[in-house]
């Protein structure tokens, strides 16, 4: 686990930051942090402006410190490891190279700045010092229902709470945090943290309601009758499957089942806890992402002296992000990498037993810029296991999109918007999984902070509308 900064440290690696004229972390951070601001905050030990400069954009900044893909976003941009030169002409490069080299040396590290990190100090000092985000403004006329209450429903719900609406989130489960939490594991984004953000966001003026299904207990429709405007953010809930032989025996789990039932019900508790969980002496779990990385080390601790990953490409292929790679291998997982599934092998109990794989090949690059995986001929062999977690993605949670009439969808069953939310249904907008597919935290909190400021300029049009006696419907509406 990473333990993070104190103050010292914090203010040490604040002072690498070059404080660009021209900052590309910010271009890098999907919902527009002031990150040379925030930076030059904690340099000059101001640790509450910092926190504040933060939660103008970003109402979950200890998630975000913990679990966001910096290396791909702000801090894949910071100058110090030119990491914006991809998008430079040769003179932009050269001018980059002349403000390195009158810095400092200890600027002229071709290591970026640890912008999470920072992010993840500040929060947590907020929070240890008692340092609240300030309440909204006064209260507007308008109420917005949010279903989901994960990170795209999360940060819809700080900005519109601080614009002066009034907030309700619809939660299907017993807690709110969505994916937060019941798809990361403990060790990776801790559960107080998850309450900590959303007690914030109550403080805030944001209502929680519970045990709510929509499509079952309310559908969408009804929410319309009650609310101003309906925004979804219900996730990818549907797990992939391979659809290949022998797999629904017993002892194979989607990666979502799996983590839902330690994360969420807390089966690793079991008998103290109502929901079990099986973990042999050998766990495979099939994937190459983030999601992977979390089951196969939370097999580990759940007791599994073997904990495998099989995956169809080559490392430098993996989704997942190097951190997470690199802390699985530090536990003890092992990598079988170029392998695939092809079918599961049971006992005549109907428990699996076996997994045969086949080897893969690089092939020529494909759509997503990585060289296809070609099954070898001949190569297939066997392995034993006791549990099988199969982690090869998640489709959009479809039960709202089947029982909303009007909802324009995808071909993966994801609900159709423009850029800032909008979905074909007057009212409704959605972001986040729903919408992109499965993607990360960070992204689909910028899906809901834009679609929450669409939601305030339509709240605001049609009570414009009302008071002039004109009504504008959604096909003529255009924000």
């Amino acid at each position: 686990m990473a333990l993070g900064f104190d103050e010292d440290e914090a203010v040490s690696e604040a002072e690498r930051c070059l404080q660009c004229p021209r900052p590309w972390c910010v271009r890098g951070c999907p919902v527009g942090v002031d990150i040379p601001g925030f930076i030059r905050a904690i340099r000059e030990r101001r640790f509450e402006d910092g926190i504040r400069i933060i939660w103008e954009k970003n109402a979950l900044p200890a998630v975000c410190g913990r679990v966001c893909p910096h290396e791909a976003q702000c801090e894949g941009l910071c100058a110090l490891s030119r990491g914006c030169s991809r998008y430079l002409t040769e003179e932009g490069k050269a001018r980059i190279d002349r403000f390195l080299s009158r810095s400092n040396l200890i600027h002229r590290r071709r290591r970026p700045v640890s912008i999470g990190a920072l992010e993840r100090f500040l929060a947590d000092y907020a929070a240890a010092n008692g340092i609240r985000p300030l309440r909204g403004e006064s209260k507007k006329e308008g109420r917005v229902a949010l279903v989901g209450s994960g990170p795209a429903s999360l940060a819809a719900a700080g900005e519109l709470s601080r614009m002066g609406y009034s907030v309700t989130v619809f939660e299907a489960l017993h807690a709110p945090g969505g994916v937060l939490r019941y798809g990361i594991p403990g060790f990776r984004l801790p559960k107080e943290v998850v309450d900590r953000e959303i007690k914030q966001l109550e403080e805030m003026g944001v209502c929680f309601r519970c045990d709510v299904v929509i499509g079952r207990t309310l559908t969408v429709e009804e929410l319309l009758e009650d609310f101003d405007a309906v925004f979804i953010g219900s996730g990818a809930g549907t797990p992939g499957w391979m659809g290949i032989e022998g797999e629904s025996l017993n002892g194979i789990y989607s990666a979502n089942e799996f983590l839902t039932r330690v994360n969420l019900m807390e089966a690793h508790r079991f008998p103290e806890t109502d929901t079990p969980i099986s973990v042999g002496r050998r766990v495979a779990t099939v994937g190459g992402g983030n999601v992977a990385m979390d089951a196969a080390r939370t097999a580990l601790r759940l007791g599994a002296e073997e904990s495998i990953i099989l995956y169809r490409r080559r490392e430098e292929e993996m989704p997942a992000r190097k951190e997470e790679i690199e802390n699985a291998k530090e536990e003890g997982v092992r990598f079988e990498l170029l392998v695939a599934p092809i079918r599961y092998i049971g006992d005549e109990n109907g428990w699996v037993r076996e997994v045969e794989c086949i080897r893969m090949e690089p092939g020529e690059v494909d759509a997503s810029g990585r060289a296809r995986p070609v099954p070898v001929e001949g190569s297939e062999f066997r392995m034993e296991v006791d549990t099988v977690i199969v982690a090869i993605g998640q489709r959009p949670n479809p039960l709202i999109p089947m029982t909303t009439p009007g909802l324009e969808l995808g071909r993966i069953g994801n609900i159709i918007t423009d850029e800032d939310g909008r979905t074909s249904k007057e009212g409704v907008f959605a972001g986040g999984d729903i919408a992109s597919g499965a993607a990360t935290v960070i992204l689909a909190m910028g899906a809901g902070i834009r679609a929450a400021r669409a939601i305030g300029r339509y709240i605001e049009d049609r009570r414009k509308q009302r008071s002039d006696g004109k009504y504008v419907s959604k096909d003529t509406y255009t924000g």
